[in-house]
């Protein structure tokens, strides 16, 4: 039964589509993919990412026109994570382009792995996870 599945998106809602689009294409090296503007349902999606729809999971971004003060975070919701070689660099170049780092780089909890939690413009946390090249 699971390979009757893809893993096709994450959705957010966002409150400045074009400050959200920023941050995940000048800062964490996405691509916007394809937007769609439904003007009779009053909102505009943004699609990002690392690749093509076809061979990636992307990140749907979603703005309800009018919605400009923002949503609660969902006690549900954790974060994003992305794999990077060397999450102390990668933090201070974030950091130097005006990212919010909100878990400075270190080990996990009990644990070896190197990680970092930065934010994007609506506070969505998005965890930085060390992967060395093998």
């Amino acid at each position: 039964m699971s390979g009757d599945f893809t893993y096709l998106h994450t959705m957010l809602r966002v409150k400045n589509l074009d400050a959200s689009v920023k941050f995940y294409t000048g800062l964490l090296g996405m691509h916007e993919i394809r937007r769609h503007e439904v003007t009779e349902g009053k909102y505009t999606l943004a699609f990002i990412g690392y690749g093509e729809e076809k061979t990636h999971t992307v990140l749907e971004l979603t703005y309800n026109w009018g919605q400009d003060e923002g949503y609660e975070i969902g006690t549900a919701f954790g974060h994003l994570a992305l794999g990077v070689p060397d999450v102390r660099a990668t933090c201070d170049r974030l950091r130097a382009a005006g990212a919010k780092i909100s878990r400075e780089p270190g080990p996990v909890k009990f644990g070896t792995t190197v990680i970092a939690f930065i934010e994007d413009p609506d506070g969505y946390k998005i965890e930085l996870i060390e992967r060395k090249a093998n």
